[in-house]
């Protein structure tokens, strides 16, 4: 006689195994629901630092630079952060205006384009600095510090947009700059949702990378 014994083992090997899968899904779905709703609240307090970080007065606004329309003129997200920054100098909560950027592919100076925009709205030159080779946030707020430590400032505001604030008042203390506001223009576009997520990451990156 046959026993069937293994034959009832497979049997309950074989539907056994679509359980142990749906428990699986089960799990790897809470799991991946708990890192989105991380994800959601880590980016949601990023945009909340960036919209709520103190203007106070500062030496210096250090106004980090990003594209330059063919035409040479600042694209629009560029323009509203010069916007910003001039009104920083006119309502003189800012002495010196440090505009930090690098040059494209096309050769466009963002730094350069920034400076003349400026002084077309009427701030004087001597109160302008141009740094060219800002050609990330991280090179901008080693420039910006040096010049501050040079000429013996001691407060910043980083003028850039919200989501990206954060990161360099982050870098321009990793730079010795302890005293840094933020200030940030009245633009958004949908891209920004991207542009919070991807701050995430580099704000991770930022505080552990070394001087």
């Amino acid at each position: 006689m046959v026993s069937r014994r293994p034959r009832r083992e497979t049997l309950r090997r074989r539907t056994g195994r679509p359980a142990e899968l749906k428990s699986f899904r089960r799990r790897l779905a809470r799991g991946l629901a708990a890192l989105a709703a991380f994800v959601a609240l880590a980016a949601l307090i990023l945009a909340a630092v960036g919209l709520l970080a103190p203007a106070g007065p500062a030496d210096v606004a250090v106004v980090l630079g990003n594209t330059v329309a063919p035409d040479g003129q600042p694209s629009p997200r560029l323009a509203a952060r010069l916007d910003r920054a001039y009104d920083c100098y006119a309502t003189a909560q800012c002495r010196i205006l440090f505009v930090s950027g690098g040059v494209d592919a096309a050769g466009a100076d963002e730094a350069a384009v920034m400076r003349d925009y400026l002084i077309g709205r009427g701030v004087p030159a001597d109160r302008i600095v141009a740094d060219s080779a800002g050609v990330d946030t991280w090179a901008t707020a080693r420039h910006a510090s040096a010049y501050m430590r040079e000429h013996g400032y001691a407060r910043a505001l980083a003028v850039t947009q919200y989501f990206h604030v954060p990161r360099t008042m982050l870098a321009l203390r990793r730079h010795g700059v302890m005293h840094v506001g933020g200030a940030h223009p009245a633009y958004a576009e949908p891209r920004d949702l991207y542009s919070l997520l991807r701050e995430l990451v580099a704000v991770a990156f930022y505080a552990a990378r070394p001087l």
